[in-house]
């Protein structure tokens, strides 16, 4: 995702290495840290890869440099989120960098089905904890620290597939106007 992230903010235009990283750090910061050891190789996979490219900076210095996105690295950008991977999917993180550049994507029907994926699998039941293969409901575990958290990510997901159905309005899946997940948690099985 850091990669999609990179490339997506290049695609609001050219960026130097320093503010690139303080966007992708506003982006994904709080929850996945990012670090000059993970971003700038990043950045070095994609310059070689044909999908950025690296200019001086004429204000700068010698030492600085401006990153802009080619063509083919906006073409990979928007294959990127128009076929997002499962787990792209179906990881909050993941999802939130795909849904901050989905916008990009020039068709709405692509958009459209992007998140008529996430609402398909947040309309799977599921839970965090399980008897068996049966998930649990928040109300059967007595530990109030897990309920806490499966009361957490219900009301999470709750609003979530609110806020997709009223995004996608008639092209909302047929299934999506009730939920089974009243009792549930909403976290997910990794994949």
């Amino acid at each position: 995702m850091l990669e999609l992230a990179i490339l997506g903010f290049l695609a609001e235009g050219p960026l130097p290495g320093h503010e690139l990283r303080s966007r992708v750090a506003r982006l994904t910061g709080f929850s996945r840290p990012v670090s000059d050891g993970s971003l700038y190789p990043a950045i070095n996979r994609l310059s070689k890869a044909g999908l950025l490219e690296r200019n001086p900076a004429p204000d700068a210095g010698s030492a600085r440099y401006v990153l802009s996105l080619t063509e083919v690295g906006r073409a990979q950008m928007l294959d990127r989120l128009r076929e997002p991977a499962d787990h792209e999917i179906t990881d909050f993180t993941r999802f939130l960098t795909i849904l901050a550049f989905l916008s990009r994507l020039p068709s709405v029907a692509d958009q459209h089905a992007v998140l008529r994926r996430r609402l398909e699998f947040l309309e799977q039941p599921a839970s965090f904890f399980y008897e068996g293969d049966r998930p649990l409901h928040a109300a059967e575990v007595e530990d109030p620290y897990r309920r806490g958290m499966m009361l957490t990510a219900r009301a999470t997901s709750r609003a979530e597939r609110a806020w997709l159905r009223d995004v996608l309005g008639d092209d909302a899946p047929s299934g999506a106007g009730g939920s089974t997940l009243e009792g549930h948690s909403t976290a997910r099985r990794p994949k």
